[in-house]
């Protein structure tokens, strides 16, 4: 198969072009100037990849390449901060500007899917963003060494009721918790960013709950945390950390459990009221979290 990579930033985009390759895929890359690491250039020369580079409003242009290169089906994978569309500096295309005229909202979904609508329009259909690295997801109970404290355990309970909500209401995905109080809950910043902020505001003890949505689209905007999670909290004092087991995108494998057991935090894969289907637990036949995953291409962060 002929795969279309849409590259946001972060390790994702290099990931998913690793295991595409070596499952034998072609691949045609679309990256976004705005966003996409400069590193990716070199992995695409090396996958003997075509790379073409684009603005995050040339929607039409980016159709284009793909169909004139014969991918019908595409990945998005990386991050693109919404912050870059508020903040002006964007010049969308005709295309772009279609879509956005449509909105009724301009929440991840309701945005990025009437993109996948516009791909679809075009004879591209975007994929689950993480059929290619499924030993990736995270496995369901305690991840790491530390299992989590009775209060941390509360905290987390307490939690996820209130991350599912704003959640589902396509706010946020993760929220910042201690002694059964809501210190902080993301918007458009960014998990990393919601750490800093809850260390700030309440000091040492934290904990982070980081939820899928109840009807996650798993073509696009997946949790996913990563090593620079585990060093964010480690900086704000933070000390327990939950994931949905299943949908949740553990991106540097195995490393991610290791500095989380070197900086005593502890991890657990929880399985979501919404949960499909969800990998073995931690240890079972389905290994870890990098257990048969690609090794990345040359980036260290998230």
């Amino acid at each position: 198969m002929h795969i279309g990579l849409i590259a946001g930033n972060g390790r994702f985009p290099f990931l998913v072009l690793d295991a595409a390759r070596a499952q034998g895929h072609d691949v045609t890359i679309v990256a976004a100037k705005e966003e996409t690491f400069p590193e990716l250039n070199e992995a695409a020369r090396q996958h003997g990849s075509a790379i073409h580079w684009m603005s995050l409003g040339q929607l039409g242009t980016c159709i284009s390449v793909l169909k004139d290169a014969g991918v019908t089906h595409a990945v998005m994978a990386g991050q693109i901060k919404h912050t870059k569309i508020f903040a002006g500096g964007i010049l969308p295309d005709l295309t772009f500007l279609s879509v956005l005229k449509q909105l009724t909202s301009k929440n991840t979904d309701g945005l990025i899917g009437a993109v996948a609508n516009v791909l679809h329009d075009g004879g591209i259909e975007l994929m689950d963003s993480t059929a290619l690295l499924e030993p990736l997801l995270a496995k369901p109970g305690v991840l790491t060494k530390r299992a989590p404290t009775e209060d941390e355990r509360k905290d987390f309970e307490f939690g996820y009721r209130m991350a599912d909500a704003i959640a589902a209401l396509d706010i946020g995905q993760t929220i910042a918790v201690k002694h059964q109080a809501v210190v902080a809950v993301e918007a458009m910043e960014g998990t990393d960013e919601v750490i800093g902020r809850a260390g700030h505001l309440a000091g040492p003890g934290v904990r982070i709950v980081k939820v899928a949505k109840p009807k996650q689209d798993m073509r696009f905007d997946v949790p996913v945390v990563g090593i620079a999670t585990i060093q964010a909290m480690r900086v704000a004092g933070a000390n327990a950390l939950s994931v949905d087991a299943g949908k949740t995108l553990m991106i540097d494998g195995d490393a991610i459990i290791t500095a989380a057991d070197e900086a005593g935090i502890a991890i657990v894969g929880r399985v979501p009221p919404h949960a499909g289907r969800v990998p073995p637990e931690r240890g079972s036949s389905g290994g870890g979290p990098a257990g048969g995953a690609p090794a990345a291409s040359g980036l260290g962060g998230k």
